[in-house]
């Protein structure tokens, strides 16, 4: 059966930032799939909200509070997410920011805006990589899956660190890829478009029209994506970025401001 190269059951993930947004939706579609849910980020409120919600649907979650771009904090994620499930499948490195830096001109940015900017998105991609890496070695395999974004294809006027991370993020999935593929260790990418927070309505309105499709995306849709990458049935797919943003690289969003309607 087809749907049965779908099935997670069986497999445990670490999906960092889990508590909201992106990761809170690949959390509960891979609970849907059958995972079991280790989930990190630096605040347990939301992430003891996606744990009840993981929970009602019949699986287990285990969270840990984590900042990801600090090292030993990584491997104590890593560490305790083998001892709570014993065996980990599926790294998904989405904790991000878009903000640093917002506001700020190129000569005004300061050394920390660049070393919080890149570590949040791309070091920590890097750093939790790096950690579950001799993990899936001693068990024969496993799958990493990256969160990029169209910033990190075009670049940008005034995103520097966001879209200088990301461009990082895609060349970090290539090289695991090439560097892991004859150890049964496969490595993706998403990009994600123009996807607000669902409370976030009036943003939606606003950005609607100027999508190829004629709307923003919803973050339940990264959820399919996500298991179709972290599952059998991608088997053969590895250092790919997949684009799920409606058309607008294709259709030539830019980030200048200028955005073209789709026609119809």
């Amino acid at each position: 059966m087809i749907l049965e190269q779908f099935d997670l059951s069986g497999k445990t993930a670490i999906i960092t930032g889990a508590g909201t947004g992106l990761g809170r939706a690949m959390a509960l579609a891979m609970a849907d799939a059958g995972a079991d849910i280790y989930g990190a980020a630096r605040r347990l409120d939301p992430l003891e909200q996606t744990k009840a919600l993981v929970e009602a649907k019949g699986r287990r979650m285990a969270i840990g509070s984590t900042d990801v771009t600090v090292t030993d904090q990584v491997k104590a994620m890593t560490e305790d997410a083998v001892d709570q499930f014993g065996k980990i499948d599926i790294l998904i490195n989405n904790a991000g920011i878009t903000d640093r830096g917002r506001g700020k001109t190129f000569p005004e940015l300061d050394d920390d805006d660049w070393r919080i900017g890149i570590d949040v998105n791309l070091s920590s991609a890097f750093y939790c990589s790096r950690a579950i890496v001799p993990h899936f070695l001693q068990n024969g395999g496993g799958n990493i899956i990256n969160l990029t974004s169209g910033w990190g294809y075009r670049g940008g006027r005034n995103n520097f660190m966001y879209s200088i991370a990301k461009g990082g993020v895609i060349q970090l999935t290539k090289a695991l890829a090439m560097t892991y593929a004859r150890e049964n260790i496969r490595c993706t990418c998403i990009a994600p478009g123009l996807i607000p927070k669902e409370i976030d309505l009036n943003l939606r309105e606003q950005r609607n029209a100027g999508q190829p499709v004629g709307r923003t995306g919803w973050s339940r849709e990264m959820g399919p994506l996500a298991i179709f990458l972290a599952s059998d049935a991608s088997a053969y797919m590895s250092g790919e970025t997949v684009l799920l943003d409606g058309g607008a690289i294709a259709g030539g969003l830019l980030p200048a401001g200028y955005a073209p309607i789709a026609e119809g």
